[in-house]
C-alpha cells in the first residue's frame, strides 16, 4: 500500500506535473520583457480600435494578454478599468484566454496522439480561445452590454531595456508559486486521488480502478461527455481534478491510465484505450474552454461584485466548451 501511495499518488501527480516546469518558466519570461519593455501599453493603443469593433476599450488588451499567463491576476488587472461595463465584460472574456496551467495537458495529449504535428495543434487551441473570446465579445455587445465603450486614456512609458534581474525575479515569483502550488495542493489532491483510485465505498483496496470510489463517480457522469468523443470515467473524473488546478489532469491521467510522464507517446496512446486523436483533440478543447481553476473562479466572484455575473460567467464557459467539442468532434467523424 505505501509503495503505490509513493508511486502511482505522490510521483505520478506531483512528477508529472514538474516535468512541464521549463515551458511554464519561458513563457513568463517572455512576458515580463514585454511587460518590462514599455511595449505593453502601446499594444494596448494599438490594439483600442479592433477591440472596439468587439465592445472593448484598448485597456482590456492587457488583461486579455496576463491572461495567457494566469487568470487570477489577469482577473484583477481588470480593476484599472474605470468602467464597470468594459472591466465586466473583459471579466468574463479573460478565461477564454489559454492559461499556463493548462500547458502540461496540451503537451501531454498533444505530444502523445498528434507527433510532429503537436506544435501545430497547440497553436490551434490557443487560436480557437480567442475565436470564441471574439464571438462571445461580440455577443454580450449585441445583448448584455449594449453601448459604446468608454473613450481611451492611457499614459505611455518610455521604451526601455528590461532589466535581466527584474525579469528573473518576475520569473521566479511565478515559477516559486507553481512550485508551492505542486508541493500543496496537488500533493494533497495527488493523495486524496489515490485514496478513491484504490479504494471501494467499503475501504477494501481493489485491483481494478473501475471498481473503486473514483470509479463509481466517473462512471456516473462519463455518460455526459460520450457525445464528446470521451465518455470514459478516467477523463471525467480527470476533468473534475481539473477545476482544482489544471495541471491536475496531467497528474490524474497518468494515475488513471498507468503510464509514466517519460513514457514514449506510442506507450502513452496505448495506455489512454478508447481515445483517438480525433477524440484527444475534442477533450483538449473542452479543457481549453471550461471553467478555469478554484482560485480564478473565486476571483472572478469577487471581482466581478455579483454572484449573479459570476455564475453566469461559469455556466457560459461550461456551455461553449461543450458546444464547441461537440462540434469538433461530431463534424470530425464526418471527415475522419
Amino acid at each position: 500500500m505505501l509503495v503505490s501511495l509513493i508511486c502511482n499518488g505522490i510521483i505520478a501527480g506531483v512528477g508529472g506535473v514538474l516535468t512541464f516546469l521549463p515551458q511554464i518558466a519561458l513563457l513568463f519570461l517572455f512576458l515580463s520583457f514585454l511587460e518590462d519593455s514599455g511595449y505593453m501599453s502601446r499594444a494596448a493603443f494599438i490594439m483600442d480600435r479592433l477591440l472596439r469593433r468587439f465592445g472593448l476599450s484598448g485597456k482590456a488588451f492587457i488583461p486579455m494578454l496576463m491572461g495567457f499567463g494566469c487568470s487570477v491576476p489577469a482577473i484583477m488587472g481588470a480593476r484599472t478599468m474605470e468602467n464597470e461595463k468594459d472591466r465586466r465584460m473583459t471579466i468574463l472574456l479573460v478565461p477564454f484566454m489559454s492559461c499556463s496551467a493548462k500547458l502540461p495537458v496540451y503537451g501531454l495529449i498533444s505530444a502523445a496522439f498528434f507527433g510532429p504535428w503537436a506544435g501545430l495543434v497547440v497553436f490551434g487551441l490557443y487560436v480557437i480561445g480567442m475565436a470564441v473570446g471574439i464571438l462571445s465579445g461580440l455577443f454580450f455587445k449585441k445583448s448584455l452590454f449594449v453601448g459604446e465603450p468608454a473613450p481611451f486614456v492611457l499614459e505611455l512609458p518610455p521604451y526601455r531595456l528590461p532589466s535581466l534581474g527584474n525579469m528573473l525575479t518576475h520569473v521566479w515569483q511565478k515559477v516559486k508559486g507553481f512550485l508551492i502550488k505542486a508541493g500543496t495542493l496537488i500533493l494533497l489532491m495527488s493523495v486524496i486521488l489515490w485514496l478513491l483510485q484504490s479504494f471501494d465505498f467499503s475501504l477494501h483496496m481493489v485491483e481494478d480502478a473501475s471498481q473503486s470510489m473514483l470509479g463509481a463517480l466517473g462512471g456516473f457522469i462519463a455518460p455526459i461527455f460520450a457525445p464528446l468523443g470521451f465518455g470514459h470515467w478516467q477523463a471525467a473524473v480527470a476533468l473534475l481534478t481539473g477545476l482544482i488546478a489544471k495541471e491536475m489532469v496531467v497528474s490524474s491521467l497518468s494515475m488513471f491510465y498507468g503510464f509514466s510522464l517519460t513514457a514514449a507517446s506510442s506507450q502513452v496512446v496505448a495506455a489512454m484505450v478508447g481515445f483517438t486523436p480525433l477524440s484527444a483533440f475534442s477533450m483538449l478543447v473542452f479543457i481549453l474552454l471550461y471553467v478555469p481553476c478554484v482560485a480564478a473562479v473565486s476571483t472572478l466572484f469577487k471581482e466581478l461584485g455579483s454572484p449573479k455575473w459570476a455564475w453566469f460567467s461559469i455556466f457560459w464557459q461550461l456551455g461553449c466548451a461543450y458546444v464547441v467539442s461537440l462540434l469538433v468532434y461530431q463534424l470530425g467523424a464526418l471527415f475522419f
